[in-house]
């Protein structure tokens, strides 16, 4: 529950003192002073604020009156409120007749101040919810309907079907900041940091993107995107978890055989993703046994480099032979030479597939 605190009670002290002439206190809802011009009061007892809780009235002290009291000076104490609910008293020292304006002005700024404080503390606690939320929703007892129930009240319409997206970031301002903006600009967005360059951003489904332009309007922003890995729409939060864990997947895929890709769709690499994650299984080494025959006779790297060249052009002859800058011939001697070596024709479907498939599980230096 919200409370006055040292540092909004003196925040308003010092705001009213920087204008009147007086000395003023805030006191809590106990009666103790938080905040004061006079700082050997704070965290005394004021029996005036006292009179003001127990009645929820103004109460205005002549110097007679306060002599009856203890830690009391003549003034006026008024008391505090938001919503209704009783927050403090506001203290003036001095003549009471002279203060009764000046009174009403500064309690009408001091509950103004406790409202703006009060938004604020809702505001971060809502947040912070909302993150503690998304995190056990992604996480694994992301099925509790209290939970779920808890995210439709507090806005974040669970039942939305939504993209996940991880970005890598380089360099820039922090994951958070990211997350404020993408937030802003795509309503119903979900966004958790699992690191501090890293960011999951779980966007609606209907939201169009463009990922180029994206990139370079948060490279603008100072953002630097490494990269940035999308997954296939999730029509319920357990396809949402299964999401976010391909492209997890799809991110270390990207890092590892793809430096240079900075955006990696899971509808373009889905295969070469799941067997990069598989890439320790006994089972995929008679894969990976072809490739090892090539590179021990392919000191320049040569042939794996075609051989790559061959998969990513769907065995087009000319399309290949002109990505890499040779004459057919030449392509054609160093797919007998790769299908020598391996003794696997990539000229037939079957023996591309096999050696494509082992290229997924070498990395980019290999």
């Amino acid at each position: 529950m919200f409370e006055l605190d040292h540092d909004l009670a003196q925040d308003i002290v010092d705001r009213a003192m920087a204008i009147l002439p007086c000395n003023v206190n805030v006191m809590d809802s106990q009666g103790l002073i938080l905040g004061s011009g006079e700082p050997e009061r704070i965290n005394t007892r004021h029996e005036g604020a006292q009179l003001v809780l127990a009645n929820a009235r103004i109460v205005e002290l002549d110097v007679e009156a306060a002599k009856c009291l203890k830690g009391v000076q003549p003034g006026i104490n008024l008391p505090l409120m938001l919503d209704g609910r009783l927050m403090g008293v506001l203290g003036l020292t001095g003549d009471p007749q002279q203060l009764r304006t000046y009174a009403q002005l500064v309690r009408m700024t001091a509950e103004m101040l406790l409202a703006q404080r009060h938004m604020q503390v809702e505001q971060q606690w809502r947040r912070q919810r909302c993150d503690d939320l998304l995190a056990l929703l992604l996480g694994g007892s992301g099925d509790s309907p209290r939970l779920v129930d808890e995210a439709r009240q507090l806005g974040l319409k669970p039942q939305l079907p939504r993209v996940p997206c991880l970005f890598e970031l380089e360099s820039g301002p922090a994951a958070e900041t990211l997350a404020s903006w993408l937030m802003s600009r795509y309503p119903d967005s979900w966004c958790v940091s699992p690191a501090r360059q890293s960011l999951l951003w779980c966007r609606p489904a209907s939201a169009t993107l463009d990922e180029v332009r994206l990139l370079d309007k948060l490279q603008r922003h100072g953002w630097q995107v490494q990269r940035l890995a999308i997954g296939s729409p999730a029509q319920s939060l357990e396809q949402l978890r299964r999401g976010y864990r391909r492209v997890r997947d799809l991110l270390a895929y990207g890092r590892e055989v793809l430096p240079a890709e900075r955006t990696l769709t899971l509808a373009r690499y889905r295969l070469p993703a799941l067997l990069w994650r598989h890439r320790n299984d006994d089972a995929l080494d008679e894969l990976l046994e072809p490739l090892q025959r090539i590179r021990a006779k392919d000191a320049s790297g040569q042939l794996l480099a075609t051989l790559r060249a061959w998969c990513a052009h769907d065995g087009q002859s000319q399309a290949c032979a002109d990505a890499l800058g040779i004459h057919r011939n030449s392509l054609r001697y160093r797919l007998e030479r790769i299908a020598e070596l391996s003794e696997v024709d990539p000229l037939r479907l079957e023996g591309m597939l096999s050696l494509y498939l082992g290229l997924q599980l070498l990395a980019a230096d290999a």
